[in-house]
């Protein structure tokens, strides 16, 4: 039963959170939202995670949501915790994930004088998310939580971010929760679905890209069973691997950086693209290059949840607007029993699997595509990788096979500091699984205070820091531009596993390829926070084989 002290502006909020299925908050406390905070004693339902960083924070949430498909919910305070829950918010907008982020905001009748920690958070935050708002009035909140959750659900998923006063969750309040909001299920038009099938059975070198807004585990089966049906080859969009099982034999790879370079001329040549869920952003096309944005010889099909998204940048020749998993249902119903197959499918997949199937070498005392490949070897085929970002990436992008779902956890706005948070929200969601989080050295420091808050609620999961002393993207890049001109690319780095001990964790380090085997075994056999710091040359920079001296021999 509440406690009747309770403001019961706050106890409504809490109350409405609960009526839209929020099972979980993560939060900085604040005295901006105290009243919330007290509410939430009263419903033991809600889990409480408490966290470090507003930045870990709003990550967590932006994790969970992306493996719910509900909205994660956050909670912060005003001024320096928004801004530096900004980061998961821009995250949860490009990975076009649903997440709810609650500021704990100044009163109201101290508005617009620059108070303590004062800022304009519509303003703020409008250019990237769905919807941002202020709640004045106790009376409305059932109304703005209510919409908060159809916004971030509906057509392309996103961030909602609502601002609270804090004296208006003091306020008394007569106001009733609304009912569980649900996503619009919008069905593909059955003439569009035609037309499709249509200049599918003309082309003589389609290809699919999939992944993205509303991809969920419909979506990856019925999207399969339809490419299977016809042997249409299908690549998934940038850090989307998860989109289709990697045992399909269609599949073809992934885009993003550092695809198989067969995969990138086979989309070249495609005189067919059918794109589902993906934006064909930036990552994705290799700046908008793979393929073209125009090209006379080459068709596009986009089929995708939200209409402002067709033809925004790539002109489709037949654009579907399409809840993806209505989609992939109705297209496997489309492809019939016994449907015109193509040989593509499969010699591209058997590209793909050359491609991703490491050979050891003793090049480096730790061959990280060696280890990827013993890790994929032990480890459950539905273990979720986490990561952030970062070249180190490159290894499990390559090697490693996403056979879950979901299975990947990675930023394709390339964030750091992205993995450690998204485990730990991976290890309370979805503690039946292998959870291990994936960081480079800088990476890991911009969220690896997080630890605690793994060690704090119990969680179980693995960290593994590819330590190479640098920021290794960056210094790629500027070897390539301006060789052996290092500036501001090396890292002084700590002692990682003594990190970890500090926590409470096990830990072992590892520098050549068979410490790593032995201690990725080892971890394995053990429960609770594990942590592997992997000491790896600056000169192993990528999956793709790039090296220091190469880039500078090119240079």
């Amino acid at each position: 039963m509440a406690d009747s002290t309770t403001p019961q502006a706050a106890r409504l909020l809490v109350d409405c959170l609960a009526e839209q299925g929020c099972d979980r908050i993560f939060t900085v406390p604040g005295e901006s939202f105290l009243p919330v905070l007290d509410a939430l004693v009263d419903r033991p339902q809600i889990d409480v995670m408490t966290c470090r960083q507003e930045g870990g924070v709003a990550f967590m949430a932006c994790a969970d949501g992306a493996m719910t498909g509900r909205p994660g919910v956050a909670f912060v305070t005003r001024g320096p915790g928004a801004t530096n829950a900004s980061i998961g918010v821009h995250v949860a907008h490009q990975d076009s994930q649903p997440m709810i982020l609650f500021i704990g905001d100044v009163a109201r009748d101290m508005r617009d004088r620059e108070g303590f920690q004062e800022i304009d958070f519509p303003a703020f935050f409008s250019p990237i998310c769905k919807w941002a708002a202020r709640i004045d009035s106790a009376d409305r909140i059932p109304e703005y939580i209510a919409r908060a959750y159809s916004t971030a659900i509906s057509g392309r998923p996103g961030p909602v971010v609502l601002a609270l006063p804090e004296d208006m969750l003091y306020d008394a309040t007569d106001a009733l929760p609304r009912a569980q909001v649900a996503r619009p299920a919008q069905a593909p038009c059955p003439d569009a679905m035609q037309t499709m099938m249509s200049l599918i059975d003309d082309a003589a070198a389609p290809l699919a890209i999939i992944g993205g807004a509303g991809w969920n585990a419909k979506a990856r089966e019925y999207f399969q069973l339809f490419a299977e049906k016809l042997g249409l080859p299908v690549a998934t969009a940038f850090r989307r691997q998860d989109a289709i099982a990697p045992s399909s034999p269609v599949y073809a790879g992934n885009m993003g950086y550092g695809p198989n370079p067969k995969l990138v001329e086979r989309v070249k040549a495609a005189d067919l693209l059918l794109v589902v869920g993906a934006r064909l952003g930036e990552a994705t096309t290799d700046g908008y290059t793979v393929p073209p944005l125009v090209d006379k010889d080459r068709k596009l099909i986009h089929v995708y949840p939200d209409p402002e998204e067709l033809g925004r940048v790539y002109p489709a020749d037949l654009a579907i607007c399409a809840s993806v998993d209505e989609f992939a249902e109705s297209a496997a119903l489309w492809a019939g029993e016994d449907p015109l197959t193509f040989d593509a499918g499969a010699q591209a997949n058997r590209e793909w699997q050359d491609w991703a199937t490491a050979h050891p070498s003793d090049t480096y005392p730790l061959d990280l595509a060696a280890c990827v490949q013993f890790m994929r070897d032990t480890y459950p085929a539905d273990t979720v990788i986490c990561n952030g970002a970062g070249n180190y990436a490159g290894w499990w992008h390559r090697y490693w096979r996403y056979a879950g779902y979901p299975s990947q956890l990675a930023p394709t706005c390339g964030a750091m500091g992205y993995g450690v948070p998204a485990a730990v929200a991976a290890a309370k969601r979805l503690p039946e699984r292998t959870i291990v989080a994936i960081a480079g050295d800088g990476d890991f420091l911009m969220n690896g205070q997080e630890l605690a808050s793994a060690a704090q609620a119990g969680c179980n999961l693995i960290v593994i820091v590819i330590d190479n002393s640098g920021y290794g993207t960056i210094r790629m890049h500027q070897e390539r531009e301006f060789p052996e001109r290092v500036s501001a690319t090396q890292l002084a780095n700590p002692d990682f596993a003594a990190f970890a001990d500090s926590f409470g964790a096990w830990s072992a380090t590892a520098d050549t390829t068979q410490s790593f085997k032995d201690a990725l075994v080892e971890a394995q056999g053990r429960t609770g926070l594990r942590l592997i710091h992997a000491k790896i040359d600056m000169e192993q920079l990528a999956a793709s084989g790039a090296t220091v001296s190469g880039l500078r021999a090119k240079a």
